[in-house]
C-alpha cells in the first residue's frame, strides 16, 4: 500500500485531520501507527480503505489507484482485498444477527456460490481459527465477552481472504490479559495467511509489541517512521521521546525518567505554523516555526 500525499478536511473550520501523509506498507509487514486521540489515526486508516474521500492525494494498492476505480465490480474487488477489524467489537457487530450470519454474510455479498451448509462449515472452520467453538456460531453478540466479540470480528475480516487488514484499536477495550491473548492471534494468522496489517494504537507498548515498523502521528502530520527495534533504543523526535518515557517497566527497582511536555495540544482549527509540535517542544527555536 502506498499513500501519497494525503490531505484530509473536515467541514468544520477546514480541520485537516491528514496533513500531507506520505508513507509504504510493504507486503507481509505490520505497521504500526501510534498517536493520541485526535491525531488523525483513525482517519487515515479509513482512507486506506476508501472508506472517507481525500481533499487531495492518492492511495495505491498493488499499483492501483483505488480513487480512481469505477463501478460496483471494483469495488467489490478492492473490499476483498482490503478488511477492518474495529476498535469496539460490539457496537460492529449486528445485535439481530447470530455468529454464523454475520461472519457468513461476506460469501453472499461476495457471491462464492456456497450453499447455507457450505457457508457454515466454512465459517466455522474460521471461528475454531480464532480460537472460538463450533457452538458460538449460532449466538449473538451480547452473549460473548469483549475478547470474544474481537475474535468474531477478525474471522469476519478473513471470510474474504484479504491481503490487508486494518487494526482499528483493536485492544483498547480490552483487558491486559485479554490484549495479549487477541495481539498473539493477530501474530498467528497473520503469519498463516502472509497477512499486511496497518495497525492502529494509542498505546505505545503495545503497537512495539507487534510492529515491524512504527510511524508516530501528531496532529495529522508522520512526526517520526522507523524500524520497531529502533524505534524504542534509538528515538528521534521529542514527541516519540516523550512517548517512550511514558512505558511502564515491568521491573519494580528500575525507574524511567518521565519526560512532562509542557503546554497542551495545539487546536486542529489553528495548528502552529512550521512544526505541529513546537509549541510543546523543549528543543524548540524560533526558526522551527517558520521552517
Amino acid at each position: 500500500v502506498f499513500q501519497k500525499g494525503i490531505l484530509r478536511n473536515t467541514l468544520i473550520g477546514n480541520i485537516r485531520a491528514v496533513d500531507g501523509v506520505s508513507i509504504n506498507i510493504h507486503k507481509g509487514e505490520i505497521f504500526g501507527l501510534v498517536g493520541e486521540s485526535g491525531c488523525g489515526k483513525t482517519t487515515l486508516g479509513r482512507l486506506v480503505l476508501n472508506l472517507l474521500s481525500p481533499t487531495s492525494g492518492d492511495v495505491a494498492f498493488d499499483g492501483i489507484n483505488i480513487y480512481k476505480m469505477k463501478g460496483r465490480e471494483k469495488e467489490l474487488w478492492f473490499r476483498k482485498q482490503a478488511q477492518l477489524i474495529f476498535q469496539d467489537p460490539y457496537l460492529s457487530l449486528n445485535p439481530r444477527l447470530t455468529v454464523s450470519e454475520i461472519v457468513g454474510e461476506a460469501y453472499v455479498i461476495h457471491d462464492r456460490g456456497m450453499s447455507k451448509s457450505e457457508r457454515r462449515e466454512q465459517v466455522v472452520k474460521l471461528l475454531n481459527l480464532c480460537g472460538l467453538e463450533d457452538y458460538h456460531a449460532l449466538r449473538y453478540a451480547h452473549e460473548f465477552s469483549g475478547g470474544q466479540r474481537q475474535r468474531v470480528g477478525i474471522a469476519r475480516a478473513l471470510a474474504v481472504e484479504p491481503q490487508l487488514i486494518i487494526a482499528d484499536e483493536p485492544v483498547s477495550a480490552l483487558d491486559v490479559a485479554v490484549q495479549a491473548q487477541i495481539l498473539n492471534l493477530l501474530k498467528d494468522i497473520k503469519k498463516r495467511f502472509n497477512l499486511t496489517y496497518l495497525f492502529i494504537a494509542h498505546d505505545l507498548s503495545v503497537v512495539r509489541h507487534i510492529s515491524d515498523r512504527i510511524a508516530v502521528m501528531y496532529l495529522g502530520k508522520i512526526v517520526e517512521l522507523a524500524p520497531a527495534e529502533q524505534f524504542v533504543s534509538n528515538p528521534r523526535h521529542p514527541y516519540t521521546e516523550a512517548l517512550i518515557s511514558s512505558i511502564p517497566i515491568p521491573d519494580p527497582t528500575l525507574k524511567r525518567k518521565r519526560i512532562i511536555l509542557p503546554g497542551d495540544v495545539a487546536s486542529p482549527l489553528n495548528p502552529p505554523p512550521g512544526c505541529r509540535f513546537r509549541s510543546r517542544c523543549i528543543y524548540a527555536k524560533k526558526n522551527v516555526e517558520i521552517s
